[in-house]
Formats: structure tokens, C-alpha cells, sequence
């Protein structure tokens, strides 16, 4: 039995930089009337880094979907576009010190639970991050992990399969220029 209703928000946009900040902006109102305030940062950061991905490299079209999902401790975030490349992790090693993208998945995985990305259908993809909404996981977060260049996040929803592992299809790269 569940004893917290879910909650539910979809935005639907064009991930243009102005709508980004939009964007960001609905994320944030939609958590303090959920009361997850000390969430908000990190969810909007994190819907930023992805929705930045889908403006730079989404194709054929930047049409995405945003969604947030509370459901009993936890919130996920995603985002739906339609190209069929899964974002790829860039070794922060080959990213150069004052480089302005690369490092948006990293920021992702650092400041999530978990995250991931898979195919959505024929065409598109989801690409997602979940945050822990109890008391003393926000309060603390855990550690960000250390990336590896092809490496997979290490935690992850038991009921998603990973989508990374094994043969790749073309992927999109996975950059941040953070806009809006």
C-alpha cells in the first residue's frame, strides 16, 4: 500500500534558452508547493544540465518533454526529446579547465542519487536523475561519485535496465552550456 499519493508535473517545450529558465522557474514552484524546498536547487540545476543537452544537440527538432515525478521518497526528473543518441559521459580528463561544456552529465551524477538514460520508443530518449526527498538525505547529500569515461552511474532504479552497457548506438555528446 502506498501511503504518499504520487505527484505529477509535465511540461511540454521547445529547449530554447529562454525557455530553460522557464523551466527552471516551474520546477522551482512546483517543489515548494510539494514543500521540497532544499530540492530545488539541485532539480533545477539538474533539469538545466539536461535541457541544455537537448538545445545543443537534440535532432531533428528541440521539442521535449520535461516531467517530475514524486513518488513516496523520491523525486525523478526527466526529460524526453527525440533523438535516438544516448548523451555520453566525457572524461573530465580530456575536458579542458575553463571550458564551458562537458561537464553537465558530470554535475548530473554528482549531485543525484541516480541517473540514467534510455531509449523511448523508436525514436528518442529519456534521460532522467532521481533525489531522495526524506529529511536526512536532503539534508546531507552523499558524496559525489567519481566518473570514468564510459563508466555507468553505479546507482540506479532496480526496475530500469541499463541502457549504456555492452554495443552503443550514435551517440550525442553529452555538454552543458548553461542558458536562461
Amino acid at each position: 500500500m502506498i501511503s504518499h499519493p504520487s505527484r505529477h508535473c509535465t511540461v511540454e517545450l521547445q529547449a530554447l534558452p529562454s525557455r530553460i529558465g522557464q523551466v527552471r522557474r516551474i520546477v522551482s514552484a512546483h517543489l515548494r508547493y510539494w514543500h521540497l524546498d532544499p530540492l530545488i536547487d539541485r532539480a533545477a540545476l539538474g533539469v538545466t544540465e539536461l535541457l541544455t543537452n537537448v538545445h545543443l544537440h537534440a535532432q531533428p527538432d528541440k521539442l521535449c518533454t520535461v516531467e517530475l515525478e514524486l513518488l513516496l521518497d523520491r523525486l525523478t526528473v526527466s526529460v524526453r526529446d527525440h533523438d535516438p543518441r544516448l548523451p555520453v559521459v566525457e572524461d573530465l580528463g580530456d575536458v579542458a579547465p575553463l571550458a564551458t561544456e562537458g561537464r553537465g552529465l558530470a554535475m548530473v551524477a554528482a549531485m543525484s542519487e541516480s541517473w540514467g538514460a534510455r531509449p523511448d520508443g523508436e525514436q528518442g530518449k529519456v534521460v532522467w536523475f532521481t533525489l531522495p526527498t526524506s529529511a536526512t538525505a536532503v539534508a546531507a547529500p552523499a558524496p559525489a561519485p567519481r566518473l570514468v569515461a564510459g563508466e555507468q552511474p553505479t546507482r540506479r532504479f532496480p526496475e530500469v535496465e541499463p541502457v549504456l552497457d555492452g554495443a552503443r548506438p550514435a551517440h550525442a555528446p553529452a555538454r552543458s552550456a548553461v542558458a536562461g
